[in-house]
């Protein structure tokens, strides 16, 4: 079929874009943990390949699919999770929808492509059920309460203190034992709601939460000698944590970013700007010169 050389360059991109992501959630396919999961995903890998051949009836030419995507997508499910991986993809769907629609006077195809590309969403949404994703709210607890109570307490230890060994010492053995309490504090909450969740993978998935968030905090004091810089650089730290666990959580729980991650940042901070000055006071009052 004859188009005009334009838009046949656009179907070369399309098809681009079709080819890779059949071959995408073939590999998804082959690794998902349920019959079911699997089933769904080759159906849309079918899909994908069938607009690929769409588009060539127009186009005319093959088209190889990007490797480098292929990998990129398939690695950070591999990591992170397929619904991670399989929604922030899909997110890169919405601008190739609104050019389809400016195809369907032209290309008769491009009203079903639209239809199938929506479809694919809501079967996504439907159909995950990882094990990862039901115990966010273990990991928000964990990783939130790690934040505002070690940030707190690193920032009033740093200038009560003024040393970065001590400081390094005294923020472990604080945040290890918060962790195993709050991992304990899961467990019994999980139990007690007697929910579908298992209470020892909640208090693991807290306890773990809690373990990496204490690690990346103290870090600095046991790198870097001067404590205003490693203060500095912990506060940064959690800014990142809490950046990157809430993009994660608002690409895989369709949620809100913004909010949440300025409601936790502002926890944070402002528990351990209050420290601070907490740790100056008890300073200047009890004489402490370490």
């Amino acid at each position: 079929m004859s188009v005009a050389e334009n838009i046949r360059q656009k179907m070369l991109v399309y098809q681009k874009n079709e080819i890779t992501e059949y071959h995408i959630y073939n590999r998804l396919a082959a690794r998902a943990d349920s019959p079911e999961n699997a089933r769904v995903l080759k159906k849309i890998a079918a899909d994908e390949l069938q607009h690929y051949h769409d588009w060539k009836r127009y186009s005319g030419a093959d088209v190889k699919p990007a490797r480098l995507r292929i990998l990129k997508y398939y690695l950070i499910s591999l990591f992170f999770g397929y619904t991670f991986g399989i929604k922030l993809m899909e997110r890169g769907e919405d601008s190739a929808q609104a050019e389809y629609e400016m195809l369907r006077d032209n290309i008769p195809e491009a009203a079903a492509i639209i239809r199938d590309e929506n479809e694919h969403e809501e079967r996504l949404i439907a159909m995950l059920d990882e094990e990862r994703l039901r115990y966010t709210g273990s990991m928000v607890l964990g990783l939130n309460d790690a934040l505002v109570e070690l940030t707190g307490a690193l920032a009033g230890l740093t200038l009560a203190l003024q040393n970065t060994t001590l400081i390094a010492l005294t923020g472990l053995i604080t945040g290890i034992a918060a962790a195993l309490s709050m991992g304990a504090s899961e467990y019994l909450s999980t139990k007690a709601e007697a929910s579908e969740n298992s209470p020892v993978k909640a208090a693991i998935y807290t306890g773990i939460a809690y373990i990496i968030t204490v690690a990346v905090l103290v870090m600095p004091y046991l790198l870097i000698d001067n404590y205003y810089i490693c203060l500095g650089v912990t506060l940064l730290s959690a800014v990142f944590i809490i950046a990157a666990f809430n993009f994660y959580i608002s690409v895989a729980k369709d949620q809100p970013f913004r909010s949440r991650f300025l409601e936790m940042a502002g926890l944070s901070l402002g528990v351990a700007l209050v420290s601070f000055f907490i740790g100056y006071l008890v300073r200047a009052v009890l004489g402490v010169d370490v």
